[in-house]
């Protein structure tokens, strides 16, 4: 027969491992800090590429007027401009990245730790069981002996 509660608990950790579980395991191999840090560097990495490739795209908007202008332009102003914004869109991202990926690590371990629990609950589902079990078979052998000797747990009758 089967133990409802057995199938409860197994059911909830497969799913689990089948969802999200299968990122959350593999987070779990990272220190926090280190995690934060490699997602944050990833969040600066793509920010630049972007910023890149939207200053590359005015410049092609603008490149009459840019060619026109080559000559007059101050160029020292335009790039304090450009870097300027660059470091305040790098910064806001930076620090909303930070938050964003402390939050989802925590998160990520709480569900872990649930997780861990269900398998602690499981393991001991299994140990009492495999108790149960060696003392049902260690009272069907007693019984057995205690028939054949006349005798019941070493007692006579």
């Amino acid at each position: 027969m089967l133990d409802e509660k057995k199938v409860r608990i197994m059911t909830k950790l497969s799913i689990y491992e089948k969802t999200t579980g299968r990122y959350d395991i593999k987070l779990a191999k990272f220190y926090r800090s280190d995690y934060v840090h490699y997602q944050v560097l990833r969040t600066l990495i793509a920010v630049t590429l972007g910023y890149v490739l939207l200053l590359l795209l005015a410049a092609v908007y603008k490149s009459d007027y840019l060619i026109a202008e080559a000559v007059t332009l101050d160029y020292a102003s335009i790039g304090k401009a450009i870097l300027r914004y660059y470091l305040m869109i790098l910064a806001v991202f930076a620090v909303i990245s930070l938050f964003g990926y402390l939050i989802h690590y925590n998160v990520s371990r709480k569900h872990l730790s649930d997780y861990y629990n269900l398998l602690k609950k499981l393991k001991k589902y299994y140990v009492l069981k495999e108790e149960a079990e060696a003392e049902g078979i260690a009272d069907t052998a007693g019984q057995a002996a205690a028939a054949d000797t006349g005798t019941e747990g070493g007692r006579n009758l």
